[in-house]
């Protein structure tokens, strides 16, 4: 890729995070940027698009029109964009070639990337990841995170430890990062993808482009990841929550994370709880052991960190009860994870918003293991509550605020009230994160 963008035409496509961090690091560069959004103009960004605009930077909205596409050098995809859109058709046909911007901050500084992907898990691997490693290196995280890889380009960072989604990766062709995390595989995203094989394939090509020099560390629990294992020419290290009888694989035993025959950590004393972040720390211990960090100021480290906004986030306790937001989990697999991190305590959980029309089989079964209440909130009451009691499982509420949730999940005072809603949450609010932020100020302004 040629370094010299002086006066050449760079379009970005969508005004997002990744496209707005991209048309300021262009321009910096002294290129010609365009920035095209194809959904119409909100009052909400007229800030943003002030500053971008005193920055000589071209924006439209409602596009995408010839005037901004033709003659781009190359264009930065901001990652929702569908393969089949006629956007992406229009870009092959003028020979115009497109990168994710992981891809394109990997031609230049490709021995520096720390990828993490997988369906559930990544951001906290990933936040945790970068807070092992800054112990030592100026390792910031980004990516799917929330904040793009080019608001560190050129600052001299030491590793980029980037959250990828399987958008992103599937518009990342040549994409070898220099370590590599795959933290899990189960359905999501299945509109986009079509099937849960072209989402696997996704998530898997920059792992498949790897070379014996870069590292790869997989989820031997997991039978695609421990599939994959055996098909790339990477250095492979696994993580279990079982003890494995091989070298490169780390484990839990007797409450301890176990790798190389050494004792890293007990879990008891890490403030992230349940058994996906005893994995999620696996994967961050091993890329730190790679990386050259010692066992006490991994330990140190892991014994510090806090469990990510909305990620089965502890809040407070009232009255005997502990309440925990897990906004995030807007799929059934996610709230399985969290309704799993809870043993021997009696939980009552709120799930429920805009459906996905997934299968609740695996869900309703965590459900009637560990539950002892459901309080249902949402559009998806209705199949919810019909899945529920056709499993025979009775003991159901629907609410029709999150705040009357709260309440009625409160009445039985028990251990746990898990907000683990296993659906999107466009029917009632803006995002997961703001119904991650009901959730806490009410739990915080409760007597």
């Amino acid at each position: 890729m040629d370094n010299n963008l002086k006066n050449k035409k760079v379009l970005i496509l969508g005004f997002s995070t990744t496209g707005i961090a991209a048309a300021k690091y262009f321009q910096s560069q002294g290129a010609d940027v365009y920035l095209s959004e194809f959904n119409k103009k909100s009052d909400k960004d007229q800030n943003e698009i002030d500053k971008l605009l005193s920055l000589n930077i071209k924006i439209e909205f409602e596009g995408h029109s010839d005037e901004f596409i033709n003659n781009a050098e190359f264009c930065i995809l901001s990652p929702s964009i569908p393969f089949d859109s006629p956007i992406i058709k229009k870009l092959e046909e003028k020979n115009i070639k497109y990168f994710s911007d992981i891809e394109y901050i990997s031609f230049d500084d490709n021995e520096k990337i720390v990828l993490i992907t997988g369906t559930n898990g990544k951001t906290t691997t990933t936040a945790l990841t970068s807070h092992i490693l800054s112990k030592k290196f100026k390792a910031p995280y980004c990516g799917n995170i929330g904040i793009s890889p080019f608001e560190y380009k050129n600052k001299n960072v030491d590793y980029y430890v980037i959250e990828a989604s399987s958008y992103q990766l599937y518009y990342s062709n040549t994409l070898k990062p220099k370590i590599g995390i795959f933290c899990n595989l189960t359905p999501d995203h299945i509109l986009w993808h079509k099937n849960i094989e072209n989402y696997f394939e996704a998530k898997a090509k920059p792992f498949r482009n790897m070379s014996e020099d870069d590292f790869a560390i997989l989820n031997y629990d997991d039978e695609y990841l421990k599939r994959l294992g055996s098909e790339i020419k990477a250095k492979v290290y696994y993580f279990s929550l079982e003890k494995q009888n091989f070298e490169n694989c780390i484990y839990l035993e007797n409450n301890k994370i176990i790798f190389k025959n050494e004792e890293i950590i007990d879990i008891n004393q890490m403030q992230i709880v349940g058994p996906h972040n005893v994995q999620n720390a696996m994967c961050s211990i091993i890329a730190a052991k790679i990386l050259g960090l010692d066992n006490s100021t991994i330990a140190e480290a892991l014994k510090s960190f806090k469990a990510i906004e909305h990620r089965l986030e502890f809040i407070r306790t009232i009255d005997g009860t502990d309440y925990y937001n897990d906004s995030k989990a807007t799929n059934p697999e996610a709230s399985i994870v969290a309704i799993n991190s809870f043993e021997n305590k009696k939980v009552v959980l709120i799930a429920g918003g805009r459906d996905k029309k997934t299968s609740l089989k695996d869900f309703i079964e965590a459900v009637k293991s560990k539950i002892s209440k459901v309080v249902l909130i949402g559009e998806a009451k209705a199949r919810f509550r019909q899945e529920l009691s056709e499993s025979g499982y009775l003991n159901i509420v629907n609410s029709k605020t999150l705040e009357e949730a709260i309440d009625i999940a409160s009445l039985d005072r028990p251990d746990i009230v898990l907000l683990s809603p296993a659906c999107a949450s466009f029917d009632m609010f803006e995002n997961y994160e703001k119904r991650g932020e009901a959730f806490k100020n009410y739990v915080l302004s409760k007597k």
